[in-house]
């Protein structure tokens, strides 16, 4: 099953996989272009998804997982590839409303690090979710596999769900979550009892964003069909924490273990992409900032027509009261007492 893993390639790295590679240091992101050429190119992933500029695509359908709440098979299969935690999904597994049918190959996670919260790597106007999950597909009608997909444009297509942090534990999330501590070094692989994948998805599947991009780890591909769901799926404290410290970057065989964390790339620069929405715009297509700043401006502004018509008002009254102490006063002069003397 490892050799399954090290097909995947640039979609969720095994070991090895190319030149060395990590997210900081030396051989960061920042240096990935020199060992990895793709990944200099300028349809990158992830991105910040400025929502007020995705355009409404009403012709975009919603999301249909096949076969995702009876995956048909009777385990999963957990590995540790020294950069996330990859389950293997069978190709019965398959997604509908796409341009073509696209078989599911694997998922994988990207998190922070403990105490510092966030680190999905897609961005909604600049916020960073607590983690992000992706579920890899490929293209299965001109394809064999994901290995030959990714090197070919939309040869993959990705589903990205966004994690933030809830009160309560999220189940079906514990279905692989719980199964960390058999895999905490590079290389270590475990069987998960089969589950339904579907229920790792948010409900509203009909609300996304989409656009063209690449694999976000080296060797950084263009090739990926990219759909965000806008809606996140939430997740409790001790769930996230368990992605967050639970890893290890090193195999077990190391004087040295190195925590897994902070396994996400920094946004990209959109270089004249398009980004879609699967909705038209409106109160659901602004983000909580935008939708804080729409009301704090109207609000402001009521208060200075307020404030404008008060002293407009106070103005005038002023005004007729002078005129009235003017009229006042001249009539005084003018009309006699009746005991006044005439000339």
């Amino acid at each position: 099953m490892l050799r399954a893993l090290l097909l995947l390639g640039g979609l969720a790295p095994a070991l090895p996989a190319g030149p060395h590679w990590a997210y900081e240091g030396p051989h960061g992101q920042h240096h990935w272009p020199e060992g990895h050429p793709a990944c200099g190119g300028r349809a990158q992933s992830p991105i910040d998804i400025q929502t007020r500029w995705a355009q409404p695509d009403p012709s975009l359908p919603p999301v249909r997982p096949v076969g995702y709440q009876r995956p048909g098979t009777a385990a999963f299969t957990l590995a540790n590839n020294g950069h996330t935690a990859v389950l293997v999904l069978p190709p019965s597994l398959r997604v509908q409303g796409l341009p073509r049918s696209f078989a599911a190959a694997q998922l994988h996670f990207h998190w922070g690090r403990p105490g510092r919260g966030a680190g999905a790597e897609h961005l909604l106007d600049g916020h960073r979710a607590a983690a992000e999950m992706h579920v890899v597909h490929y293209d299965a009608e001109r394809f064999a596999n994901a290995s030959q997909a990714q090197h070919h444009a939309g040869g993959l297509a990705v589903l990205g769900v966004l994690l933030e942090v809830g009160s309560d534990p999220h189940p079906a999330y514990d279905n692989i979550l719980s199964h960390l501590g058999s895999i905490r070094y590079a290389g270590q692989t475990t069987a998960v009892p089969s589950f339904s994948v579907q229920d790792l998805l948010p409900p509203r599947l009909d609300l996304y964003y989409r656009y063209n991009g690449s694999l976000t780890t080296p060797p950084c591909f263009q090739s990926v069909l990219w759909t965000v769901f806008q809606q996140p799926v939430h997740i409790s404290l001790a769930q996230l924490e368990q992605l967050q410290g639970t890893l290890y970057a090193t195999e077990a065989a190391e004087p040295e273990p190195q925590s897994l964390v902070d396994n996400f790339r920094e946004p990209q620069e959109l270089n004249q992409r398009l980004v879609l929405s699967s909705f038209p715009r409106g109160p659901k297509g602004y983000s909580t900032g935008e939708v804080v700043a729409i009301i704090f401006g109207a609000g402001a502004g009521c208060l200075g027509l307020c404030l404008a018509l008060y002293f407009v008002a106070k103005r005038m009254r002023a005004r007729r009261a002078q005129q009235q102490d003017v009229v006042f006063k001249a009539s005084s002069r003018r009309t006699p007492t009746a005991d006044a003397p005439r000339p």
